[in-house]
């Protein structure tokens, strides 16, 4: 267990790289110009100039490449042009607003589709089981935006029952901080929800049309006990799999759904960060982003193998 967590980790070096110099070069290849964000269009040209020295965007586009990649190396991920702060702690500071969307977000996922495929899988080809899967193709198929604008209108605006556009942090109360997220929590998690099911139902169905299973039920098994001690401790690798997926997607796909419901989060940051051009914090977001992902699957490589011993 160790070894493979100390040869995950080394292969952290080149992925961090690369997702670096993708990162540079996606950001610098997008069309506009930081230093005219910066000042204004009706600046001179020697005024633009000094901006552009100032910013460090005078220096060979390969010198940029390699002093970004060689910083972010060592945690420096530079200075915001806007924010009058370095990037690291404009990211740290809205951490706690995006994991908070992710978790709870993943929770709702969870709650809501586990529980579903498994009523779809223990009643294949009946009206439970098209009910799950036209409820699940349904949220699979609607994007995050328009769910989280219904939400708006009928929770926040028509019923007046939920509040919107407003962030509360955990140290001022568990139920003032749930309260604020759950529109955003349920706009963001019920996609996830949907695709959580889909693979519960998928995987389930296959368990249980296992040997092993018919040979329990002929045992006399009561039917929770070989959903729980049997089905679920087979089919909990996929789930588990879909589980860690969704949280990186949630934690990186959180942008719109920060905007929408103006949450002080990293995805709002980089929204605003690409519209005015603010190169160091957009390639932060991404490298932040890109490091989320890579840990996650670290993570569940790691339940696999605790999880089940023939990995092991």
């Amino acid at each position: 267990m160790a070894s493979m967590i100390f040869r995950r980790l080394l292969l952290f070096i080149p992925m961090w790289i690369a997702v670096s110099i993708l990162s540079f070069v996606i950001v610098h290849a997008t069309p506009g110009d930081p230093a005219a964000s910066f000042v204004g269009m009706d600046t001179g040209a020697e005024g633009m100039q000094a901006v552009r020295e100032r910013l460090g965007l005078d220096q060979p586009y390969l010198q940029q490449l390699g002093s970004w990649v060689v910083n972010s190396m060592r945690g420096d991920l530079g200075e915001s042009y806007f924010l009058g702060r370095s990037v690291s702690q404009a990211i740290i500071e809205r951490l706690p607003v995006t994991f908070s969307l992710g978790f709870l977000s993943l929770l709702v996922a969870i709650v809501i589709g586990i529980p579903l495929g498994t009523i779809a899988a223990l009643s294949p080809n009946s009206w439970k089981d098209a009910s799950s899967i036209v409820v699940s193709l349904t949220f699979l198929s609607v994007p995050e935006f328009v769910v989280g604008m219904l939400l708006i209108y009928i929770f926040g605006v028509e019923l007046r029952l939920l509040p919107i556009g407003r962030y509360v942090p955990l140290s001022e109360g568990v139920w003032p901080w749930l309260y604020h997220m759950i529109l955003p929590a349920f706009a963001l998690g019920v996609g996830q929800a949907a695709l959580l099911a889909r693979m519960t139902r998928a995987s389930l169905l296959q368990v249980l049309g296992a040997d092993y299973i018919r040979t329990a039920r002929a045992k006399g098994l009561r039917e929770r006990r070989i959903l729980i001690r049997h089905a679920f401790r087979n089919a909990i690798i996929t789930i588990i799999t879909v589980i860690g997926l969704s949280f990186a997607l949630l934690l990186s796909g959180a942008f719109i759904t920060e905007a929408l419901f103006q949450l002080p989060g990293i995805g709002s940051l980089g929204v605003n960060a690409v519209m005015r051009r603010d190169y160091p914090v957009v390639q932060g977001i991404l490298v932040i982003a890109s490091s989320f992902v890579l840990i996650v699957n670290l993570l569940v490589d790691i339940l696999y193998r605790l999880l089940n011993p023939s990995i092991r």
